[in-house]
């Protein structure tokens, strides 16, 4: 691991423990959405380091109920839920990627998805009404079914100001993001990067 990304990882306990975070205090009436951006070449360092955070939080600070949401197992559960993975994978092999992107469009539109995120896959671990803190992960591994900022807007009236974490394989300046460094977005996010 490089010691940049060592050094920031290393940074975010105490970020996410403070009272500020954790009451979405002093963010000028802001929601609590956090960005951890990040090498994509580190993908499997940061997920590594994920797993290790949960287990510090649960041993050291079991008061914390922590929720996390690893979007490409959550897109699997949803469309295994619905009947659509054997269809998906015919879909993919006879017409094509497009063909299958335009089709998971419905199923996959964050009317329908984000809740399901919520009430189902946060419920598994912690209901979302009682988590303190909620990771979000896998980000590149669902583009370009999801699209991050759909899914940010689309939780901010889900969950109001309950701290949440996105960790970001790509860059994140504030206003846009980049994912894995190469595809822009021209969208406005309404979150705070976590780690500088």
């Amino acid at each position: 691991m490089n010691q940049r990304l060592n050094d920031r990882l290393n940074q975010i306990p105490e970020k996410i423990l403070s009272e500020e975070f954790l009451h979405s205090q002093g963010l000028g009436n802001e929601i609590g959405f956090w960005v951890f951006d990040y090498e994509p070449a580190s993908e499997l360092e940061v997920r590594e380091y994920i797993g290790f955070l949960e287990d510090m939080l649960a041993k050291k600070h079991s008061h914390l109920k922590v929720g996390h949401i690893n979007l490409l197992q959550a897109v699997v559960d949803y469309l295994a839920e619905r009947g659509f993975i054997d269809k998906a994978v015919a879909m993919q092999k006879s017409k094509g990627d497009e063909a299958l992107l335009k089709a998971l469009s419905g199923p996959l539109h964050m009317d329908k998805f984000a809740p399901y995120l919520v009430n189902k896959e946060l419920a598994e671990g912690a209901n979302s009404k009682e988590c303190d803190i909620i990771f979000i992960s896998g980000v590149g591994s669902v583009w370009p079914l999801l699209r991050a900022h759909n899914l940010l807007n689309s939780l901010h009236s889900l969950l109001g100001h309950k701290p949440v974490v996105i960790f970001y394989p790509g860059e994140y300046d504030g206003q846009t993001m980049t994912l894995f460094g190469k595809i822009p977005s021209k969208n406005y996010y309404r979150a705070f990067k976590l780690v500088p």
